[in-house]
């Protein structure tokens, strides 16, 4: 983790909402005792005029962690279990739907918990609750079926479906990290739905980690690998003034594949790569199949030095693939969140980076407790443009 520097701290005099309350569920454990050390430093040296009022009671405490056991019976049945009161408390709620690292016995034998499962446990801890808490705030950075956003044909909504069912059950506020589409917040119109975008951490991971990177329109270029990831494309070539492209998926709409129809090539739209650095940047990398041929379409086009943003780095397939494309040098880095969870194997590549997304949740948990504004978290153009200039007159070591 890093260390506490003075600026880290945010200037919060407004009176909290409720007693702070994190409740990490199964999987979530690392990141919430990051995110408690962040917390319990801040407020240990937080001054505030109304610091020995009653409102604020309880406000420094050597733990915000609120714990929730999750047990299942024989048949793989569960129940939710609050290891103390939250009467009157203000909970953050942390699950990461895609860890498959966990597991249950199920008649005997080890189950791997998919993204249903800890949807279930959710609630579970929800209804744990049982109405006592002042508000709930689901911090679900892997949005629950927010693939499946949009009727195409005679098919479920299931995100839609799955947020409103939260909000029946008295949830307050989502908070999510790169949406895969952010408008299926319509589901739930008069909640507080926010989707976060991690552009700051990816920067500054890139910047700390790689020598020789010259963030102008001369040296480097923003390329979204589809038309769906065009906003994230759009948005950083602006923050950094750099030039972008686009790749669009050619497909067979005659055939359908496992459940899609299958891409037949990746086309190029924008102007030359030639001897630039590129920066690819999507929500996720599921498989790595897509994101892998649009490297080796720069390739082709004579880019230079490769690197993949993504929010989300899920290898569905493992990590072979990124592996020989690695050694045949079709990428430098792949750049990913520890919003989800990262193997071991993921963690030990030469070409991985973790950007670490603790500290940012931290601030928005901070922020949201004294129900203070998080405009400036969900835009974080100017700690872009202070980081970058940063950078260019001091280096990397500033960054450390």
């Amino acid at each position: 983790m890093e260390p506490i520097k003075r600026h880290d701290k945010r200037n919060l005099e407004s009176i909290p909402v409720g007693s702070l309350g994190l409740v990490p569920l199964s999987g979530c454990e690392p990141i919430a005792q990051e995110i408690d050390y962040y917390l319990t430093q801040w407020r240990a040296e937080r001054q505030s005029e109304h610091k020995n009022s009653l409102a604020f009671a309880g406000y420094q405490r050597p733990t915000y962690i609120v714990d929730c056991d999750l047990p299942r019976f024989g048949t793989g049945e569960g129940k939710g279990v609050l290891k103390s009161s939250v009467r009157g408390m203000d909970l953050y709620i942390l699950v990461d739907v895609v860890n498959y690292s966990k597991t249950y016995r199920l008649f005997g034998e080890t189950n791997h918990m998919s993204p249903d499962d800890h949807y279930q446990n959710l609630k579970r801890a929800i209804a744990a609750i049982g109405g006592k808490a002042r508000r709930i705030t689901v911090i679900m950075p892997y949005l629950y079926e927010g693939r499946q956003h949009k009727r195409s044909m005679r098919e479920s909504l299931d995100c839609a479906i799955a947020l409103q069912e939260l909000v029946r059950m008295g949830v307050d506020n989502i908070v999510t990290f790169d949406a895969h589409d952010p408008r299926v917040q319509n589901a739930i119109p008069l909640n507080g739905f926010d989707t976060v975008q991690p552009t700051y951490q990816f920067i500054k991971g890139l910047l700390k980690h790689v020598d020789g990177i010259h963030l102008d329109a001369a040296h480097t270029m923003v390329i979204s690998p589809d038309e769906g990831g065009m906003k994230r494309a759009v948005y950083i070539a602006n923050v950094l003034g750099l030039d972008m492209g686009m790749f669009y998926k050619r497909r067979d709409y005659t055939r359908v594949v496992d459940g899609k129809n299958p891409i037949l090539a990746h086309e190029f739209l924008g102007s030359s790569v030639e001897g630039k650095d590129m920066i690819i940047i999507d929500d996720m990398i599921s498989s790595g199949d897509s994101v892998l041929e649009v490297a080796r379409g720069l390739k082709a086009r004579k880019a230079g030095r490769i690197f993949v943003f993504a929010t989300f780095g899920l290898f569905t397939n493992g990590l072979a693939a990124f592996d020989q494309a690695y050694k045949e040098g079709l990428f430098d880095k792949v750049l990913t969140t520890n919003l989800i969870y990262q193997t071991p194997d993921l963690l030990e590549r030469p070409w991985y980076i973790s950007c670490s997304m603790s500290k940012y949740i931290a601030y928005i948990i901070d922020t949201l407790n004294h129900d203070s504004s998080i405009s400036d978290l969900l835009n974080p153009s100017a700690r872009i443009q202070n980081i970058v200039a940063r950078y260019n007159e001091n280096g990397q070591h500033v960054l450390a």
